[in-house]
């Protein structure tokens, strides 16, 4: 994956709260949408429903929301930050820039009702509309501030703890995802899944399929997708990085996490986010087609 070195990169998209304090108030709508968790789902910690903090969820909640916060850092010190590096891809906070810059530029074009949605970049533990969170939960989308949260030691623990090969692709493809919960929320596609519902063919299954599908017909445009100057931001996207971003697919799939990493016993009516084979589907779907309607997940009977 090859970046534009002299593309323009705007970090008013990114609120960082690594440093501490509560966070700055953003209006939004209730926390009733979709992908509260989106890639992660249950993977590590079930914080949120899939409808971003429902009431299956509110007692955790309730339980994290003493954690300390800090104070959110100026857009001005990440702004400073990629406008001095020589290299956007050797440098992962500005790699994340321009990869929510690209997906949100991409969306854009696509909805003439699109409203940008910032990433907050936090460590540790966060406050969110939707309740507080720790790391643990992985990258997730709060309907309820429509905001995109992410702890960047996830990807760290992607390779670590779930064998992922890793790399720049898989970074974006984890935030298209999240920007495609967002897409889902100005769509109204959260208002067809019923709150906790689980299964394999279930709400929350195409909902995250869905999302996956996006964040593939994504791909297929970021050479093409301008950034804040017009210019794309990323260069080239080869098929090793395609690959890379289909292996993480398997490895967050709820049939391996539950093989991999949990009691070993495959418990399909709990799917929240499809199998490895499904969530493969769904993205190849997406980056081969480019279309993003072809990720209609909730009018087949064939999710894979």
């Amino acid at each position: 994956m090859r970046y534009n070195e002299n593309a323009r990169l705007d970090a008013s998209q990114v609120q960082d709260r690594r440093r501490g304090g509560l966070p700055a108030s953003r209006g939004g709508r209730a926390a009733v949408g979709g992908g509260g968790l989106g890639i992660v789902g249950v993977i590590v910690v079930v914080l949120l429903t899939q409808l971003g903090g429902g009431s299956g969820s509110s007692a955790l909640l309730d339980g994290l929301g003493s954690l300390q916060q800090g104070q959110q850092a100026s857009p001005g010190d990440l702004q400073a930050e990629c406008d001095a590096v020589a290299s956007t891809a050797a440098n992962q906070d500005c790699r994340l820039l321009a990869d929510i810059n690209s997906v949100q530029g991409y969306w854009a074009g696509q909805m003439s009702s699109y409203v940008p949605a910032d990433t907050v970049f936090f460590s540790g533990s966060v406050r969110t509309a939707c309740g507080s969170a720790t790391s643990a939960a992985g990258p997730f989308y709060c309907p309820g501030d429509q905001l995109v949260y992410l702890d960047a030691d996830f990807f760290r623990e992607l390779e670590t703890r779930f064998g992922a090969r890793g790399g720049p692709l898989v970074e974006a493809y984890v935030l298209a995802h999240e920007y495609g919960h967002h897409v889902q929320g100005l769509l109204g596609t959260n208002a067809r899944v019923t709150r906790g519902e689980t299964g394999p063919a279930s709400g929350s299954v195409r909902l995250e399929l869905q999302a996956d599908c996006y964040a593939g017909a994504w791909v297929n445009h970021a050479t093409t997708a301008p950034g804040p100057d017009g210019q794309p931001l990323i260069l080239e996207v080869t098929d090793a990085d395609v690959a890379s971003a289909l292996d993480t697919a398997a490895r967050i799939g709820d049939d391996y996490i539950q093989t991999q990493l949990g009691g070993g016993t495959v418990d399909p009516e709990s799917f929240s986010h499809g199998t490895s084979a499904q969530r493969q589907r769904w993205f190849d779907a997406g980056y081969r087609s480019g279309d993003p309607n072809r990720c209609d997940t909730f009018s087949t009977d064939d999710l894979g």
